[in-house]
Order: structure tokens, then C-alpha cells, then sequence
């Protein structure tokens, strides 16, 4: 029997009396938790009530995964708090009742199980999920800066523990199908041919619902004052209150009000007037949308809709070009490395390995397969034979015209006719490059940051006369990696390049003029920038920020002093050891913050936005929305403001303050 809603179907088996809830949302690729959608759950669950099954199961008929999690667009268009507490208490009322549903019940998750949708299968009495590198599992409202408010806040404590559980919902970050088994948040983990077996099975087998083990209990209990005071400290260390209030309210809605977000007071810091009084919500809401526009880049469409690349071909095994290799193989593309001789491809290799061994997973034989395959994958290529068949080629030598040039010629005569040519390039432009070709047309910028692994922004350059299906290919390419494609034009430094290099110069000229290092950084991370301008600096290395500054400036320019003494004294940053900082173990070794002095802050981060606004002037990227999601995922430029531009539109300012241009970047000082 069964019965047929828009979203979602009921089918009842007589056979077992296992009644089957199958998500299905109209006229979309992926299941999320519309209004429309919660209204025909709540009708299912009253038939369903009406006429208990014996258990039920609930599962997605979309192939991109279970619950993508609420419906975004409508957080957009919350006006009030009183809307607010609308439809939190929609999904939290709805929850509640599978929950107390008089028959057993079970979450079937293959593919995302995200936000909402993991509260929905954390209401079942059961989850089984299939265990596939797609299958993933999260509380990422926290990015949001909103919270988990349809009962993750009560419910994931309950069922993994306190510990886990604040660290799932405090990051955001995802747990896959068998991290979930071992957590207890997925009851069975399984293949996907047994499935749908191992869910009727498990649904009608009387078994308990999971809860942590029993020296976890207290911690859910009499002992949550002391891991939720724990937590803040943690927490404060990386956030401060006042630019992100979302995990701290987590915390305090489940230490004080049982993970109800509906029950704490209006002028609590926690309550949902609160959090959506602020703008900080808001301008986390809107950076997703930003993510998701840069992840549309990367989609298949059109000429690139085809475009599959297996086999990357990167042309010099330094850091830059090592760890892009890296990256492909363990991505599952074949690569070549080529460099002048097997010795400089070696480190390369080595490096590969230690990323690979990090970023694998499952037990010591697991890890110790993945690690094989993807170090087969990287091939040293020292003769560069594997050219000829690669789909994309990557240039990552020296920044030096003449020599990219001459490496381009002998490119385009070895490579396939419908490869994709592309440049790392930081500095120099696509169409000074693109002379050595017999089809300028063909070369296209893929330009990483350092470091590869960890950078989630990649720049997809186009020249004066770049072909835009190739530009699309790289797009799609850059998506592969599980990166952030951003099309700018080719300009001195693009859009990243060209906004930080004023910035740290401002910094490093307050340095010359006294202010102390720590200072300086001390002002810009209470901003909210990750990490400060004289210490990013550092990291990047004085000798490439020296170089790449004098590259936009033009010959001539004269560097700050210290930057310059340091330089020819050998001391380049972290690297070296010595830079603006002393750096033992890879960390900075800063002494202590004097008086941060008043607009300081406002000053050194001045250039940065004039900049930002230069580069949608001048056509670099197409418009504001794509500066700021460039600026905040190219340099971390602080999330809670919503980007440069929206920042400073938010603080109604009628111009920005007049900076340095571009080409005075880094060289120049008073």
C-alpha cells in the first residue's frame, strides 16, 4: 500500500510491516527541509501514527545524498526574532514527535546527511549508513553562525557523548560513514548492495537505542558545567564573542536549557533574539551563498560538461608544484612530476607521502593502502613522458618570464590538442607568457596559495585572448580538487595578490614607524583576521613578498628598510628561522602586546578594502559579491563581516580611504 505526497512517498510493505518514508523533493537535485517539505512530514507521521507500522524507515530517493539540511533561502528572509522562533519551533515540534512515534524507527543515509537532516536521523531510534566516500555526516550551523536548533543540541550528546559531540557541533566538520560507526552515531555501517536489508533487519530487531558509554554519561549531566567551561576556553581561543556568538550560545543551550533553544530567555546571550539581532548570522549566511556561486564555477556545463581530467602533468617538484601534484594524486588522478632530474623530484615525493599518511583514514591496513595507491598515482617524470597524455598540464617553475616562455613552446608541441595549458603564475601576466605560443589561446592561469592542501581558493586566470572553454575545464578541474574555482582577469597580483600586498605594506610601514610587530598583529586578529599581516608575512617569507612587491611595483621601487635589511641578511621569515619574528618548531615567537593604538586596525586593513574596490573598477573579477568571496577565501579576510565591500558598505561608508595603488605594494615606504 501506499500513499503519494509532492516530496515524498509512503510505500507499506505487507510482507514485513516495514513502512518505507522515501524524501524526494519536487524539482530538485537535492532534499532539503522546506517548509513544504516539514508540513508533508508531519502529515506522514500522522497516517503513520494512525496506523503504526511495524517499524519505519526513512531513506532519500536522491542519488546526491540523504538531507542536505533546512532550507537556506529561508533563513534569508527571517525579519524578526518572532520569525525566527517560528521556524525553529516548526522543526523542533516535528523532530520531537518522530521521536515519541510508536513504532521503530531508522535513518537509511547514503551520501550528505547535513544539519537538519542529521537531526532528523538523530530523532530515529536507529541509523544505518552506507559506506561510501560520499557519505557524510554534520552539524555545520556553527559556519552559519546559527545553531542546531531542531534537537542536535539535545539529541548528539545523548548518543555519542558530550565530548564528540561538542566538538562535531562547536566545528562544523563532518564525520564519514565509518567515523560514525565508531563514534555511535551510526548503529551499522555497510555496503550498499545490503543496505536496504540491514535496515529492515535492524528496525524490527528490539534492539536499544545507543547512548555512550557509561564513564561518558556524567559528562551529559551533573559534570556539564565543567566540560562546557572547558569548552569556552577552547573556543575563545580561536573566536572571539562579539564576531561569532553562534558557538558559545551551542554551549550555553546545552549546559543551561537541555539543548532547547526555544526555551532560553530573549535577553539571554544565547536566545534566538540574540543571535539573529546581530549581522553576524547574516553575513555568515550570506559567505555560503558566496561558497556556493564559486562551487557553480566548477560545475560541468556546456563545452566543459564532458571534461573528466585523469591524468595532470605538472611541470616543476618544488613546494608549489609538489604539493598540486600531491593533491591530484590523492584526488585519484594519474600525475606526472617532472622537474630537471630525479633528485629535485624526490622531496616532492616525500612530502606526497606524509600528506597522504595525514589524510588517511580507517585502520593501520586502510591508511596503509590509500597511502600505496596514491603514491602510485604520483609518477616522477624527469623526461617528461607523460606529457602527451595528460588532460591538464601545470606550469609551477621559477617566476621568470623568459624561462616560462620557453617551457610553454616546448608544452604546446607535446601536449594533446584539446589539453588544458595552465600557468601557477603569482605575478606575471597570462599574456606575457602566452607569446611563446603559436595559440595564445590556449594558456589559462590556475593559480594556487600556499599552502595547496589547506588554500581553499584557487584563481582561474584569463588572458587578453584565453578560450573560454579552456577557462571552463579549468574551472571544472579546480572543483575536482575540492577547491573554490574564482575567474578573475589577468592583472598585476589578480584579485588576491593585488588586495593583500597593500595591506601588509601598510603593516610592515607601522612597523617602520615603531609599532611594535606584535602590535600590529594583535590589532588585526582582534579585527578578525586570521592571522596577523606582519606574521603572514613571515610565513609567506620575506625574499617572495620583496619580490612579488617590487614584481607589481615595477623596477625602481624602494622596499621598507627592514624588510630589505632582513632580506639581504638571510633571515626570510619562517623558513629560515628568523624573519620579524624568531620561529622555533613553526611557531612565532612574539613578545608582549603593547598599547593597541586607536584606528590602527582601521588603517592597515584601509589599503586592503581600496583595493578590493579597484579590482571590481577595473573588471578583475566581474563584480562585489566575487571580490568578497575571493578576499575572504583567498586571505581569510574576517567571514562574520561578509567580505571587504559588504564591510564596508555595512559601516555606511560613502568612500574608502585613499591607498597606495597596486603598484606600490610592498615596496614602497614613507
Amino acid at each position: 500500500m501506499a500513499a503519494d505526497f509532492q516530496h515524498l512517498t509512503l510505500v507499506r510493505s505487507d510482507a514485513d510491516g516495514v513502512a518505507w518514508l522515501i524524501l524526494d523533493r519536487l524539482d530538485a537535485s537535492t532534499n532539503t527541509l522546506s517548509r513544504d517539505v516539514v508540513d508533508e512530514l508531519a502529515a506522514a507521521f500522522d497516517v503513520l501514527e494512525k496506523a503504526p507500522p511495524q517499524g519505519l524507515v526513512i531513506a532519500s530517493a536522491k542519488p546526491a545524498g540523504f538531507i542536505a539540511g533546512a532550507d537556506i533561502e529561508e533563513f534569508t528572509r527571517i525579519d524578526s526574532a518572532e520569525a525566527a522562533r517560528k521556524l525553529v519551533g516548526r522543526g523542533w515540534e516535528l523532530f520531537n514527535w518522530l521521536a515519541r512515534l510508536p513504532f521503530p524507527t531508522l535513518a537509511l543515509i547514503r551520501g550528505h546527511c547535513i544539519g537538519g537532516g542529521l537531526e532528523l536521523a538523530l530523532a530515529c531510534r536507529y541509523r544505518v549508513v552506507v559506506d561510501e566516500p560520499a557519505t557524510k555526516l554534520a552539524l555545520p550551523e556553527v559556519m552559519l553562525g546559527i545553531v542546531p536548533a531542531w534537537g542536535g543540541m539535545k539529541r548528539l550528546p545523548e548518543t555519542i557523548g558530550a565530548p564528540a559531540a561538542l566538538d562535531l557541533m562547536l566545528t562544523g566538520r563532518s564525520v564519514d560513514a565509518r567515523r560514525a560507526k565508531q563514534l555511535g552515531l551510526a548503529d551499522e555501517c555497510v555496503p550498499l548492495r545490503v543496505a536496504e536489508n540491514a535496515a529492515r533487519m535492524l528496525v524490527k530487531s528490539g534492539q536499544s537505542r545507543h547512548k555512550p558509554p557509561l564513564a561518558l554519561r556524567p559528562l551529559n549531566g551533573p559534570l556539564k558545567g565543567l566540560v562546557a567551561a572547558r569548552a569556552r576556553k577552547q573556543v575563545a581561543a580561536k573566536a572571539p564573542r562579539e564576531h561569532y556568538p553562534a558557538p558559545y550560545a551551542i554551549l550555553d543551550i546545552w549546559e543551561k536549557f537541555g539543548g532547547n533553544a526555544l526555551a532560553v530567555p530573549a535577553d539571554h546571550p544565547a536566545s534566538l533574539e540574540s543571535i539573529f539581532r546581530l549581522p553576524n548570522a547574516q553575513n555568515l549566511i550570506r559567505v555560503f551563498f558566496l561558497q556556493e556561486r564559486l562551487k557553480g564555477f566548477g560545475k560541468p556545463a556546456g563545452e566543459a560538461s564532458d571534461f573528466a581530467p585523469r591524468h595532470v602533468h605538472v611541470v616543476g617538484a618544488g613546494v608549489m608544484g609538489g604539493d598540486i601534484a600531491a593533491l591530484c594524486a590523492w584526488t585519484g588522478m594519474t600525475v606526472t612530476l617532472q622537474d630537471r632530474d630525479i633528485v629535485r623530484i624526490a622531496p616532492a615525493v616525500a612530502r606526497a607521502a606524509q600528506f597522504f599518511e595525514r589524510k588517511a583514514r580507517g585502520d593501520k591496513a586502510a591508511k596503509a593502502r590509500q597511502v600505496r595507491f596514491a603514491l602510485d598515482r604520483l609518477i616522477p617524470d624527469p623526461h617528461g613522458h607523460g606529457l602527451a597524455r595528460a588532460d591538464v598540464v601545470i606550469e609551477a617553475i621559477f617566476e621568470d618570464l623568459e624561462a616560462k616562455r620557453a617551457l610553454f613552446a616546448d608544452v604546446e608541441r607535446g601536449a594533446k590538442p584539446d589539453a588544458v595549458l595552465a600557468t601557477n603564475t603569482s605575478s606575471l601576466r597570462i599574456e606575457d607568457i602566452a607569446t611563446a605560443l603559436s595559440t595564445p589561446a590556449r594558456l589559462v592561469g590556475i593559480h594556487f596559495f600556499n599552502p595547496v592542501a589547506k588554500m581553499p581558493l584557487v584563481e582561474v586566470v584569463a588572458g587578453a585572448e584565453s578560450d573560454e572553454r579552456l577557462l571552463g575545464r579549468a574551472a571544472v578541474f579546480v572543483r575536482r580538487l575540492d577547491k573554490l574555482p574564482l575567474p578573475v582577469k589577468s592583472a598585476p597580483g589578480f584579485l588576491v595578490n593585488a588586495v593583500l600586498a597593500p595591506y601588509m605594506l601598510e603593516a610592515l610601514r607601522a612597523v617602520e614607524e615603531g609599532i611594535a610587530p606584535e602590535t600590529v598583529d594583535a590589532a588585526l586578529v582582534a579585527f578578525g583576521m586570521p592571522i596577523g599581516p606582519v606574521e603572514l608575512v613571515d610565513t609567506v617569507g620575506l625574499d617572495i613578498a620583496l619580490a612579488a612587491g617590487r614584481a607589481l611595483a615595477g623596477q625602481g621601487a624602494e622596499p621598507p628598510p627592514r624588510l630589505a635589511a632582513l632580506v639581504a641578511g638571510g633571515d626570510l621569515g619562517k623558513k629560515t628561522g628568523q624573519g620579524y619574528y624568531p620561529w622555533v618548531d613553526g611557531k612565532a615567537q612574539k613578545g608582549a602586546v603593547g598599547d593597541i593604538p586607536n584606528g590602527l586596525a582601521d588603517r592597515i586593513v584601509a589599503p586592503l578594502l581600496a583595493a578590493a574596490r579597484r579590482c571590481v573598477d577595473d573588471g578583475v573579477v566581474a563584480d562585489a559579491d566575487l571580490a568578497d568571496a575571493g578576499v575572504i577565501f583567498g586571505t581569510g579576510f574576517a567571514p562574520f563581516t561578509g567580505g571587504p565591500l559588504h564591510y564596508v558598505a555595512s559601516q555606511h561608508e560613502t568612500s574608502v580611504v585613499a591607498a597606495p595603488a597596486v603598484g606600490d605594494a610592498i615596496v614602497h615606504a614613507r
